[in-house]
C-alpha cells in the first residue's frame, strides 16, 4: 500500500543554535516585523505618505509594543487558564517556567491587532497624524510579514490542523496520537497506509494549517493589498481607511476558512456547536461547528465591511456637500 501522507521533516529544528533558548519562530517575528517596516518606508520614499523616518521608527516602536502586549493578554484572557493569571499576575509577561526561558507562551492575533491599532491612536493623538492613513500604509505590508510568521509556527510544529485523509496530510512529531481502539483512527490510518498494532497509540496525518494560512493569509492576502487594493485606492481617490477595511475583511474571510482545518484548542473546543456532530475536535463534522478563533474573525469581517461602508458613505456625502447639491454649489460660489 502506498502511503497517503507527508512526514514532518526530521532534518527542521526550532532552535536557531542548539543549546541556546533562541527559537527561528522568534526571528520570524524579527522578519516579519522588519518586512512590514520596510513596506512602509517604501510608500514613504515614494511619496504615498509623508512620515519622516526618525517619525517611522517612533511609530513602529510604539505599534509593536502595544501589539506584543495585547496579544499576550488576549491569548490570557480568551486561550488560557484566566483564573491562574488572576491570582499570579506578574507571570502574564515572564519568559521563563521552571527555570527555563520559554518566552512569552502564547499570542492571540486578534490581540495583536487591537493592540497594534491603539499604538498607532496613541501615536497619532500625540502628532497630530491621521490614523486612518497611517493604518492603510502600515498593513499593506503586514500580509507578507504575518507568512513569516505562520511559517515560524511551522518550524514549531505547533497549530496544527484537524486529522485529514488528503494525500499531503502531514504527520506532526509534537501531535498527539490516538487509540487504535477507536474505529474512526484504524480507519483513517488504513486510507493513508499509516501501520498501526491493536491498541497502539496512532499519530495520523494533519493538515498542514500553518502553511495555508501563510499562503491565503500571507502571501495572497498581500498580493490582493499591495497590487489592487492599494493602487485602486489612489486612482480612484477612496478615503483613507479603505486599505484598513480590506484588510479586516480579508484575513476574517481567509482565516473564517481555513480554521475549518485547524483543530480548536483541546480545553476550549467549540463556542458554537449547532452541527448534528461536534464530539470530536480532530476531525471536521461540520460547517456548523465554530470555534472561537473564527467568532473574532466574523467580527474583523463586519467590522471592516462597517468600517468601509461609512467611510464611502461619509466620502459621497461630503462630495454632495460641496458640489452635489443646490447648498454646495452656492457654497461653492461664495467661496
Amino acid at each position: 500500500m502506498f502511503a497517503l501522507f507527508v512526514d514532518y521533516p526530521a532534518w527542521i529544528d526550532p532552535f536557531v543554535i542548539d543549546g541556546l533558548p533562541i527559537r527561528w519562530y522568534a526571528v520570524m517575528y524579527l522578519v516579519a516585523f522588519a518586512i512590514a517596516y520596510a513596506l512602509f518606508r517604501y510608500q514613504c520614499r515614494h511619496g504615498e505618505i509623508t512620515l519622516s523616518s526618525d517619525d517611522s521608527q517612533t511609530f513602529f516602536f510604539i505599534v509593536i509594543l502595544f501589539l506584543l502586549i495585547f496579544a499576550r493578554i488576549f491569548s490570557v484572557l480568551f486561550y488560557s487558564d484566566g483564573i491562574y493569571y488572576i491570582t499570579h499576575p506578574w507571570m502574564i509577561f515572564w519568559p521563563f517556567r521552571n527555570g527555563q526561558f520559554v518566552g512569552l507562551p502564547g499570542m492571540s492575533y486578534h490581540g495583536g491587532v487591537i493592540g497594534a491599532l491603539i499604538g498607532g491612536f496613541i501615536f497619532c493623538r500625540i502628532h497630530r497624524r491621521s490614523l486612518l492613513q497611517l493604518t492603510d500604509a502600515v498593513v499593506a505590508g503586514i500580509p507578507l510579514g504575518y507568512t513569516f510568521g505562520r511559517l515560524g509556527n511551522f518550524i514549531n510544529a505547533e497549530l496544527y490542523g484537524r486529522v485529514t485523509e488528503v494525500p499531503w496530510g502531514m504527520v506532526f512529531p509534537t501531535a498527539p496520537g490516538f487509540s487504535s481502539n477507536l474505529g474512526w483512527v484504524r480507519d483513517i490510518a488504513d486510507k493513508t497506509g499509516i501501520a498501526y498494532a491493536t491498541g497502539s497509540i496512532v499519530n495520523l496525518p494533519r493538515h498542514p494549517s500553518q502553511l495555508y494560512e501563510a499562503l491565503f493569509e500571507g502571501v495572497i492576502l498581500f498580493l490582493i493589498l499591495w497590487f489592487i487594493i492599494r493602487p485602486l485606492k489612489r486612482r480612484k481617490g477612496l478615503p483613507d481607511g479603505t486599505v484598513l477595511a480590506s484588510y479586516l475583511m480579508g484575513y476574517g474571510i481567509f482565516r473564517f476558512a481555513i480554521e475549518y482545518c485547524r483543530q480548536p484548542d483541546a480545553d476550549i473546543g467549540y463556542v458554537i456547536a449547532l452541527g448534528e456532530k461536534s464530539d470530536n475536535i480532530a476531525l471536521f463534522q461540520s460547517f456548523l461547528n465554530i470555534s472561537k478563533g473564527q467568532v473574532f474573525c466574523a467580527l474583523m469581517v463586519i467590522g471592516g465591511a462597517l468600517l468601509l461602508a461609512v467611510l464611502l458613505w461619509r466620502q459621497r456625502n461630503g462630495n454632495q456637500g460641496k458640489s452635489g447639491t443646490p447648498q454646495g454649489r452656492a457654497k461653492g460660489k461664495r467661496a
